[in-house]
C-alpha cells in the first residue's frame, strides 16, 4: 500500500522552504509520496527547485486525502491551519518548529532529520488533544454558525468606541456580566497561546478541562476560570450592543450579531496529535519560554 504525506511548510521564509525541501526529498527516497501545501506564497514553492515538483494543493480537506500523516514544519500559526486539514481528515499531525516559541511542535529545527526518520519508520505515537464545539444562535434560538478550535474561541468587540458588553453562563446558570474588549474560551492545548497573554493560568495538556478568560473587562469579578469539561459554557452579547466576531484559532471567523448567543463545549472529535519523545511538559514549558530555574535541587532519594 502506498503511503503518502502531506507536508505543510511556511512558504513565506527561505530557510523553511530548504527544510521543507530536505524532508520532501528524505520522504520521497524512502518510497513516501509527498504532498506540499501552497499556503500563503505558493509562487515561492512553485519557483522552488526542488518543492515545485511535487504535487501542490490548497487549503482544503482533499489536500490529506489517502495520506497517514501531516506534517508541518513552521510556527504556530502553521500548526493550526495544517490542524485544521488534519482535523477534517482524522490524520494525526506532527509539527517541527521553525519559528520562535512555537509551542505547539513538537520538535525543534536542528532535531528534524531525527523527526523525519521516525516518520519513515512509523515511530511514533499520538496523543488526543481537547478540541472545542462552538455554536452561536440568534435573538430567536437559530443556529447562525458552527464551528470547532483546538487551541481558542475569542469573542471580539468590532466596536472599538466601545467596550462589548457580555453575560458569562456556565452549565445553564449566569455567573457575571462584563464590559469588556472580548471573552477567551481555551483548551488545555491553547492555555499558552491568547489566554495566557491576557492573564490566564497554564493548563498542563493532560488536565480536562476549559478555560475561561474575560479580556479586559471592566467588573469587580473579572478572573479566569477553569471549568469541568462537560460542561456548557455560554455568552450571550447585548440586543443593544455592537457586533462582535468569533475567531477560532485565530484564523476561522463567526460572526456574532448584536443579541446573540453563544455556547461552547467540548467537541466530540480530538486532534490526535503526534508525539516522538515522553518529555515531561514542565520541561518543555521551561525551554520555550526560557524560565529561570537556577538553584532547584531536586527530589531527594
Amino acid at each position: 500500500m502506498t503511503r503518502r504525506v502531506l507536508l505543510v511548510p511556511h512558504t513565506g521564509r527561505a530557510n523553511n522552504l530548504e527544510a521543507a525541501a530536505e524532508a520532501a526529498t528524505e520522504l520521497d527516497k524512502n518510497g513516501i509520496d509527498v504532498r506540499v501545501l501552497a499556503g500563503d506564497y505558493p509562487e515561492m514553492l512553485i519557483r522552488h527547485p526542488v518543492l515545485g515538483s511535487f504535487p501542490r494543493f490548497g487549503h482544503s480537506a482533499e489536500a490529506a486525502d489517502g495520506c497517514e500523516l501531516v506534517l508541518v514544519l513552521g510556527g504556530d500559526g502553521t500548526f493550526l491551519r495544517a490542524a485544521d486539514i488534519a482535523y477534517s481528515n482524522d490524520l494525526p499531525v506532527l509539527g517541527i518548529n521553525m519559528g520562535h516559541v512555537g509551542f505547539l511542535a513538537e520538535w525543534e529545527q536542528e532535531s528534524m532529520a531525527e523527526a523525519i526518520g521516525r516518520v519513515i519508520d512509523r515511530k511514533w505515537r499520538i496523543e488526543d488533544r481537547m478540541t472545542l464545539k462552538v455554536v452561536v444562535r440568534d435573538s430567536h434560538g437559530y443556529i447562525t454558525g458552527e464551528g470547532w478550535a483546538l487551541n481558542e474561541l475569542s469573542l471580539e468587540n468590532m466596536n472599538r468606541r466601545g467596550v462589548l458588553d457580555v453575560v458569562l453562563e456556565v452549565d445553564r446558570r449566569p455567573v457575571s456580566s462584563y464590559g469588556c474588549d472580548g471573552v477567551l474560551v481555551s483548551t488545555p492545548t491553547g492555555s499558552t497561546a491568547y489566554a495566557f497573554s491576557a492573564g490566564g493560568p497554564v493548563l498542563w495538556p493532560e488536565l480536562d478541562a476549559m478555560l475561561v478568560v474575560p479580556n479586559n473587562a471592566h467588573a469587580l469579578f473579572d478572573r479566569p476560570l477553569v471549568v469541568a469539561p462537560g460542561s456548557l459554557i455560554a455568552v450571550e452579547t447585548s440586543p443593544s450592543g455592537g457586533p462582535a466576531q468569533a475567531m477560532l484559532d485565530g484564523f476561522r471567523q463567526l460572526m456574532v450579531p448584536p443579541g446573540s448567543r453563544m455556547e461552547i463545549t467540548r467537541a466530540e472529535q480530538p486532534v490526535r496529535w503526534v508525539r516522538l519523545d515522553s518529555v515531561p511538559f514542565a520541561d518543555r514549558l521551561v525551554h520555550k519560554f526560557r524560565l529561570p530555574v537556577t538553584g532547584w535541587r531536586g527530589p531527594r532519594e
